[in-house]
């Protein structure tokens, strides 16, 4: 049987999944809205699919297999707000939506899992949680994946380490969970593997820390002084940056683990930033 991966916003997640189901002999077609997005995909063997502005019911049609990772708006997602009943009408085997542990909220550092209930702080997490919602409604075989902070090929801090404008913001009691995103691959596919309709995961590494650790750890393995310490309190940052510090907790993956039988490749940001360092990735994007 040939499989077919439809990819709903084909963003980066979603490219490191691609490249394995390619690797299998899948057939992957990819959304975007950007033709030049869409020649890129086409020249890595991925169908290409304009979106806004192309039929989606052909695709629908022979999917076996849909991941959506498309950032809802304040009316939830956009993708289902114009083809919510195309998509319920589909008859895939598995259905995957990427959504975020944002949807937790702020625990002061504690302890959170799939069954803590959901107390957004920020517009991006109650947006997420009524986009979830949306597609639980929709009676598909639902799988939700609650992404912590993404980090990977091509997003990594070593490029501002070296050029001295990294930034090692403190704020006392924070701590951030996060994920590299081969992880996050291997996720879902030990999820096409053994789906299990309705269920949410947690996807993230075994090791919370501060943000301002994995900067001093990757200054550390450049062999280059740590940036100085800058107080969150008066550091000047943008509304956006200064967002992702209203909440801090830790979050749990023992489902991944236990029920999808997963082995993190990247346990911690510490053997993340080797492999990025080893391969000479030198991007400018924190983690």
């Amino acid at each position: 049987m040939t499989y077919t991966l439809l990819s709903l916003g084909h963003g980066y997640s979603a490219q490191a999944l691609a490249r394995r189901a390619l690797q299998h002999g899948w057939r992957v077609i990819g959304t975007t809205r950007s033709a030049e997005k869409a020649a890129t995909f086409a020249a890595e063997g991925i169908e290409p699919l304009i979106w806004p502005g192309t039929s989606l019911a052909p695709a629908l049609e022979t999917a076996t297999h849909i991941l959506a990772s498309i950032a809802p708006g304040s009316d939830g997602d956009p993708l289902l707000n114009a083809h919510a009943d195309e998509i319920a009408a589909a008859r895939p085997q598995w259905v995957g939506y990427l959504s975020t542990t944002g949807v937790y909220g702020d625990h002061a550092g504690a302890w959170v899992d799939e069954d803590t209930p959901l107390t957004p702080s920020t517009i991006r997490g109650k947006q997420r949680v009524m986009a979830e919602a949306q597609w639980q409604a929709l009676g598909l075989p639902l799988h939700i994946f609650r992404l912590a902070g993404i980090y990977g090929p091509g997003r990594g801090p070593f490029a501002k380490v070296r050029n001295r404008t990294a930034r090692r913001i403190v704020k006392p009691g924070q701590v951030f969970s996060r994920i590299h995103v081969e992880d996050i691959a291997a996720t879902l596919e030990a999820s096409m593997l053994r789906p299990n309709p309705g269920r949410i995961y947690n996807v993230c590494d075994d090791d919370p820390a501060p943000p301002e650790a994995v900067i001093a750890h990757a200054a550390h393995l450049l062999g280059m002084p740590e940036p100085p310490a800058e107080d969150w309190d008066t550091a000047e940052m943008t509304p956006m940056a200064r967002s992702f510090y209203a909440e801090s907790k830790r979050v749990r993956n023992d489902r991944i683990k236990a029920e999808l039988g997963l082995r993190l490749r990247y346990p911690s940001y510490r053997e993340g930033l080797a492999a990025l360092l080893a391969a000479g990735d030198f991007t400018d994007d924190e983690v």
